[in-house]
């Protein structure tokens, strides 16, 4: 209670009172209205567009903030938070309205810290990944709804089960030698998946998201990758084992921020369970396959978490400002973490952008790559890194840095062409697989 008198207080000094906020579950038509609101509020700043379709035919709305809207800025990160994958689990689809409200009335008050934060990142938020199956869990109510009651979508399918599992193919190159980042999807991959998962993916693929949270309910807790274990399980049994990924120690980080900044999670104890700082790895809690955290990480530049917001996976109305409280600075100290570790241009000798090339950190056995502009983000915690850009046709090029705890620190890269001869090398070398500069990094 003593933290939830301090977060009153700071309501009322810092941010002023939450009178423009709406307190009130959206079904579906009043949650697209509510986001057209707040386009109306904010024309300037934000943008509201449709990334597919569910199964039923609802529009997969995102709010866009920007300074820009529609537009990528180079060495401006993009961001994401998704909402509602589980159709009964409604406290994060409230959330990212109520944020949404937020944001943009905020930014008419000339708040420095919500200004900077849409001028310097482009932000986008998907507040139902499931619409169709809120629509179940909505028509009961929060009195009457089941525990499973509109938790997948029309077709029974549970979304968070629906990605294309990267994992083991993960798991067999860590042992072999092989890619580390952008694993291939299998073939047909799209006949194998719900038409709101696809969506999801196409938005994944046609923005170069870098950091992003994915709000659930049910417990209080910060998870983490991996969420599949390296362990194979056995009958019966459901298997718990720590799964670390290469940047564990950065996801650690990310999962406290937003513990430590919300108004009870750190504390440990929720829901008649207890997670030490209100953080944990996911397949040490469970072993979960073909969710979407993993999938980001794995097949794309991004960096995601899933956060369990309530014990209660659908609130009563009366219970959303308490609850609004208790995450709205979570909300905003997590997004401000797109900031950290390092950015730049990786560029060719005529000072043309180089899309898809590669940045590798010396001792970390995961990279990430460039934007079609030739623009680059990697989320590190404060150090000193060896980083190397390489791109095929062009000699790799190494440099040192030194990463802070604030802003991200800009690292440029131009790399020089191949000559023919070190082509033919390579080449003649019969082999395809990617030399890694962290492979030399001792164990």
């Amino acid at each position: 209670m003593e933290r939830l008198g301090s977060l009153l207080v700071r309501c009322v000094v810092w941010f002023g009172l939450a009178s423009a906020l709406d307190f009130q579950h959206h079904g579906y038509e009043d949650m697209v209205r509510a986001m057209l609101n707040v386009q109306n509020e904010c024309p300037f700043i934000t943008r509201v567009y449709s990334i597919g379709r569910s199964v039923e035919g609802r529009h997969l709305y995102v709010l866009e903030f920007s300074d820009n809207p529609g537009i990528h800025e180079l060495l401006e990160p993009e961001f994401k938070y998704v909402g509602n994958m589980h159709g009964n689990e409604v406290l994060g689809r409230e959330l990212l309205i109520l944020f949404s409200q937020f944001l943009c009335e905020e930014y008419r008050a000339g708040n420095p810290r919500i200004t900077r934060l849409i001028h310097d990142t482009r932000i986008h938020i998907l507040p139902s990944m499931n619409p169709d199956g809120y629509e179940v869990a909505g028509s009961k109510g929060p009195d009457t709804n089941g525990y499973l009651t509109g938790r997948a979508n029309s077709r029974d399918v549970d979304l968070n089960r629906n990605f294309p599992d990267l994992n083991a193919m993960m798991y067999y190159f860590e042992k072999n030698d092989g890619p580390n980042h952008h694993l291939p999807l299998p073939d047909n991959w799209e006949q194998q998946v719900e038409s709101e998962t696809l969506a999801v993916i196409r938005w994944m693929r046609n923005y170069n998201f870098v950091l992003s949270a994915n709000l659930h309910g049910g417990a209080v807790v910060a998870n983490y990758p991996f969420d599949k274990s390296r362990e194979a399980r056995v009958r019966g049994y459901r298997k718990t084992s720590y799964s670390a990924t290469a940047d564990d120690k950065i996801f650690k980080k990310l999962a406290r921020t937003y513990s430590y900044a919300h108004g009870w999670m750190h504390q440990g104890w929720n829901c008649g369970d207890y997670f030490d700082e209100g953080i944990t790895n996911g397949a040490s809690w469970y072993s979960l396959s073909k969710g979407m955290q993993d999938f980001n990480y794995l097949h794309t530049n991004c960096f995601e978490i899933t956060l369990e917001l309530s014990c209660n996976k659908f609130p009563a109305a009366q219970e959303l400002q308490r609850e609004w409280l208790g995450n709205r600075e979570a909300l905003v100290s997590y997004l401000e973490q797109v900031h950290l570790g390092i950015k730049g241009m990786v560029y060719d000798e005529n000072n043309n952008g180089i899309k898809n090339a590669v940045i590798s950190i010396y001792g970390i056995n995961h990279d990430i790559t460039t934007g079609v502009d030739g623009d680059y983000f990697r989320l590190l915690l404060p150090g000193t890194y060896t980083v190397t850009a390489s791109a095929e046709g062009y000699q790799p090029s190494s440099s040192t840095v030194t990463v802070g705890p604030a802003e991200a620190i800009q690292l440029h890269f131009y790399l020089k062409a191949a000559s023919q001869e070190t082509t033919s090398e390579t080449q003649s070398a019969g082999s395809n697989k990617k030399v890694h500069p962290h492979k030399m990094a001792p164990r």
